[in-house]
């Protein structure tokens, strides 16, 4: 009996001394990881604080620009992680599961498209969570360590002058990121050595996919006073009708900016007759291409610039920020998870990333309740999924401005929409629509064809993204509102 005792005492004394441990060890090891969050807390408000104020000076060193890229990267890959670990200790301290999507159909719908695997919290347990805040918190640190020297030689770089969007209260109302092809666009813009050569013009590429912010990005650099000043004049051509250029002969003097939007390439000797004219006109001018033609660059003097989508943390941060506006969201965590699956779906759209950002985040800021959120989400889901098989498996499609996109899902009834383009010619005047109104209430959809103004940009050049609308039953009807266009995508 005696023995029996002792034995249960022993066993009971072991379990209590294990159960000490483990509370201690829990106990340190959260104290632990408060110590990493608020590091990488600290660090992140460091490194914003550093690019923003690179964003007011005029760098012309490349190796500044490459520290400034690493830091941003750093910066992004950082509030993505500190959000993750925010959300991951709320879920153990509150007991709820990650935000799932109540629609059982919903669930399949990332199995039937190819999406890239998740970058949120689920499916990670305390081990990964640990280990990614960890490496996050030691990329931050280098990168911020190797700015010293950057700091110090960005106090001796000229200021640039601010604009009143530039001082912001939204975030949707300056341009977001691209720090380092501001600065190289910035350089090539005030440079007055010639390039190499007589009589050349100096001509700089900028190459990017749709919808990348090409013409934004063009147009943020230009509205700098000392490039006003630099340029007596900045002309905006087509590329189609380049030699459009000789209307202006009378009207061309001293050193111009041209820019060129090109859609198509060009021939040789079109392109030969452009340069010589433009040099006998203006002397010392400066051409910059904007297309998606990467053999374009072939005219270029100077190293192109290459815009490509943005990376998944610098999305998830736009996102975030657009979606919630001035509110904290902190105090919305499952918000914040639900903005991952957003960017999630998003991220696997090569192109037209930043459009969809912004149409889908003017309609989230509307209504902060996870049920609304849940419900744009399962529209854009299906949405995905509805025009997967019609684009032959190829989603960059759905940016074709040529092809034909079924929005059954976010209009609640059968319709297709196409980009208004010179090729989509419209018989009479149509009512327009914006995105967030549909989505809003789907009983104003106008009972004809109508147009929809997916998105308006707020800064320059204020470019607007409308589409034609129609009913499935009236596309396939002559006469109707879709007349001389070239279609390469399946029929209304």
């Amino acid at each position: 009996m005696e023995t029996a005792i002792s034995a249960v005492a022993s066993e009971l004394v072991s379990q209590f001394v294990s159960l000490l441990m483990n509370k201690y060890y829990s106990l340190s090891h959260a104290q632990s990881e408060e110590k990493v969050m608020q590091r990488l807390h600290h660090l992140l408000m460091r490194a914003g604080t550093i690019l923003e104020e690179a964003d007011t000076r005029y760098i012309t060193n490349s190796g500044m620009m490459m520290h400034l890229k690493t830091l941003s990267e750093a910066m992004y890959q950082g509030h993505r992680v500190l959000d993750c670990v925010r959300y991951h200790a709320l879920q153990h301290s509150a007991g709820f599961d990650k935000v799932s999507i109540n629609d059982s159909s919903s669930s399949s719908l990332h199995l039937a498209i190819p999406f890239k695997r998740s970058r949120t919290t689920s499916g990670k347990d305390d081990k990964e969570m640990r280990l990614e805040s960890h490496g996050a918190l030691k990329s931050l640190e280098i990168a911020i360590a190797n700015m010293a020297e950057f700091i110090v030689l960005l106090g001796g770089c000229q200021r640039i002058s601010r604009r009143p969007y530039d001082v912001y209260l939204y975030t949707d109302n300056f341009m977001f990121g691209r720090h380092t092809e501001k600065q190289k666009l910035l350089s090539f813009l005030l440079e007055h050595n010639n390039p190499p050569g007589d009589h050349a013009l100096s001509v700089l590429p900028i190459i990017g996919g749709a919808g990348v912010g090409k013409k934004t990005l063009v147009a943020h650099v230009c509205g700098d006073q000392r490039v006003r000043s630099r340029f007596s004049s900045i002309l905006h051509l087509n590329g189609h009708n380049l030699l459009t250029i000789f209307d202006h002969g009378r009207t061309m003097f001293g050193t111009m900016l041209v820019v060129i939007e090109f859609a198509s390439d060009v021939g040789e000797d079109e392109w030969k007759r452009f340069h010589s004219f433009l040099i006998r006109m203006s002397t010392g001018s400066k051409i910059i291409i904007i297309s998606k033609l990467k053999r374009l660059t072939r005219f270029g003097s100077v190293q192109p610039i290459f815009l490509n989508v943005l990376s998944y943390d610098e999305l998830r941060y736009l996102f975030k920020t657009l979606a919630f506006g001035s509110v904290d969201p902190t105090e919305h965590p499952r918000l914040v998870q639900l903005a991952d699956e957003f960017c999630n779906m998003l991220h696997n759209v090569p192109a037209g990333t930043l459009i969809a950002t912004n149409m889908l985040t003017d309609v989230l800021r509307m209504n902060l309740s996870v049920q609304f959120w849940h419900c744009i989400l399962e529209k854009g889901l299906r949405y995905f999924k509805r025009n997967y098989s019609t684009c032959g498996g190829r989603l960059s499609m759905l940016t074709d401005q040529a092809h034909l996109v079924d929005i059954t899902d976010y209009a609640l009834q059968p319709l297709s929409m196409i980009a208004c383009t010179p090729n989509v010619s419209i018989k009479k005047e149509l009512p327009s629509l914006t995105f967030g109104e549909l989505i809003r209430d789907p009983s104003v959809i106008p009972k004809q064809d109508f147009i929809l103004i997916a998105w308006e940009s707020r800064i320059p050049p204020h470019n607007s993204f409308p589409h034609l609308v129609t009913s499935h039953a009236q596309g396939t009807h002559e006469g109707g509102a879709l007349t001389g266009r070239k279609r390469r995508g399946a029929p209304i």
